[in-house]
């Protein structure tokens, strides 16, 4: 989650799942749409939120990464990489 301020309260924090953005809009007003159609007025400017956005995900492919990494180690470097699984179309029938 990120932390932003509604515009005219910046002194109350809310938090914002980044997954829902759809558009940051800056004119005057910072105006951040969600993927569910609402609106959002923030205090923040649009250049902050998209640096929030990007720490927010440099943080969780961080923390995959250390916890991949610890797997390995604990594997003796045994761990293989992820793969997606196969679906055989005919059981989606």
């Amino acid at each position: 989650m990120i932390t932003l301020h509604r515009l005219g309260h910046k002194l109350e924090l809310f938090h914002l799942n980044p997954d829902l953005i759809v558009t940051v809009e800056g004119h005057p007003d910072t105006v951040i749409t969600l993927a569910t159609g609402a609106k959002i007025v923030v205090a923040e400017t649009p250049q902050r939120v998209c640096q929030a956005v990007r720490a927010y995900r440099v943080e969780i492919l961080a923390g995959a990464m250390k916890r991949r990494q610890d797997a390995r180690e604990e594997s003796g470097g045994n761990v293989s990489p992820i793969r997606p699984a196969l679906i055989d179309s005919s059981e989606l029938a």
